[in-house]
């Protein structure tokens, strides 16, 4: 059992307050909790759409010890325990191998199309930032190149992020995602934590 600290108890006791999130099945409203408490933004309580088979999909494979890959050094650094690696540098080489086919390709996706290589099946996908990061996992998978055990698509941004939560939801991968532009590393990481602190056995 992980130890609480007592301001983390006092603002899960708060939150408990100002929301009530009993309607959630027990692996899923952990997620919802801690992504409440990661962000003091009770709103996540109505956008988050998660679901139970792929929370539970995702603490399976953090058991079985699977790799977890994030898009950006922000969400691996606050996962750090969960092992989470950030493949930016390899992605920021591809993207210069390939500038003149592909202009319009981003570092984080180059860096997806890693990940899909080295582990093509079994992952688990933290996309905090970069909506062009979750649109290449949705598009390797569309081609069959990319089966991960969970995507957490959680990016923030006016451009791209709410039309590739949606295009992930549409895909049939097991996710967690959001309804609508907020996100960003800190609701990503905290959802990839809360099933971290499950697969410890800290359930609320």
């Amino acid at each position: 059992m992980i130890p609480v600290h007592p301001i983390e108890a006092e603002s899960y006791r708060i939150l408990s307050e100002r929301v009530d999130l009993d309607a959630w099945p027990p692996l899923s409203r952990a997620v919802v909790a801690r992504v409440i408490h990661a962000s003091a933004d009770v709103g996540y309580a109505e956008t988050l759409v998660v679901d139970e088979a792929a929370c539970a999909a995702g603490l399976a494979a953090l058991e079985a010890g699977a790799p977890v890959v994030a898009d950006v050094e922000m969400v691996a650094v606050a996962t750090r325990r969960c092992g989470t690696r950030c493949l930016a540098d390899e992605g920021r080489e591809l993207q210069a191998q390939l500038r003149e086919v592909e202009p319009g390709l981003t570092a984080t996706a180059a860096a997806i199309r890693v990940a899909a290589e080295r582990w093509p099946a079994g992952a688990v996908v933290v996309v905090g930032n970069a909506p062009t990061a979750l649109s290449e996992v949705v598009r390797l998978a569309g081609d069959g190149l990319f089966t991960p055990a969970l995507v957490i698509g959680l990016p923030v941004g006016f451009v791209g992020a709410a039309d590739a939560k949606a295009a992930l939801r549409a895909s049939g991968l097991p996710s967690i995602s959001n309804v609508g532009e907020r996100g960003g590393s800190a609701v990503a990481a905290a959802a990839l934590n809360a099933l971290w602190r499950l697969r410890h056995e800290e359930v609320r």
